[in-house]
């Protein structure tokens, strides 16, 4: 009979998504899919900061503070953002979160998992203010929101957005996000 360890262990090993426990957004441990997802093994993904699996370091610093305050009040992350793989190729991924240091600081244990995204979300070339802004869009938040999350003024987002709009034929957010997304327009 298989103990409930060795089950616990197999699901984890098995898993169909990948599966990362952080410390202070450190990698503590991850599952074959999380590693095989950036093109890592997981030897080579512990103790290493997140920062190496985004596509700047930039984006790393932005991202923190985005999931914080979810975390603290429902203990429930998620949204979609671009990762980068360890050849430097970037692809769309869903992450959802969960605090085990919830109350005092939600980033300092948290278990999260990755969904890649990129069979049916090809990543179009944008810039790292670019990505930021459409990750956000797709949270659903206002200009003033991402504003103020990006530390800019709503004008910059509303140029950013009309930018991104005019590039990609788009004549809504939605259909923006479309076109993004490669879903069918």
């Amino acid at each position: 009979m298989t103990s409930r360890d060795e089950l616990e262990r197999i699901a984890f090993d098995h898993s169909p998504i990948g599966i990362v426990l952080t410390e202070s957004r450190v990698i503590r441990a991850c599952n074959p899919a999380f590693a095989e997802m950036f093109g890592y093994s997981r030897e080579e993904l512990l103790d290493q900061s997140f920062a190496i699996l985004y596509p700047s370091l930039e984006e790393f610093v932005s991202i923190r503070d985005v999931g914080v305050e979810p975390l603290k009040k429902t203990n429930r992350y998620s949204d979609e953002r671009i990762m980068a793989r360890r050849d430097g190729s970037l692809f769309w991924v869903r992450v959802r979160g969960h605090s085990l240091t919830r109350e005092d600081d939600p980033l300092r244990r948290a278990v999260w998992s990755f969904a890649d995204l990129s069979e049916f979300r090809p990543v179009s070339p944008l810039t790292t203010r670019e990505r930021q802004i459409v990750m956000h869009l797709g949270e659903g938040r206002t200009s003033k929101e991402i504003a103020r999350m990006l530390t800019i003024s709503p004008r910059t987002v509303e140029a950013y957005r009309a930018r991104l709009m005019k590039k990609h034929k788009a004549s809504n957010v939605a259909e923006l996000l479309s076109h993004l997304g490669g879903m069918p327009h």
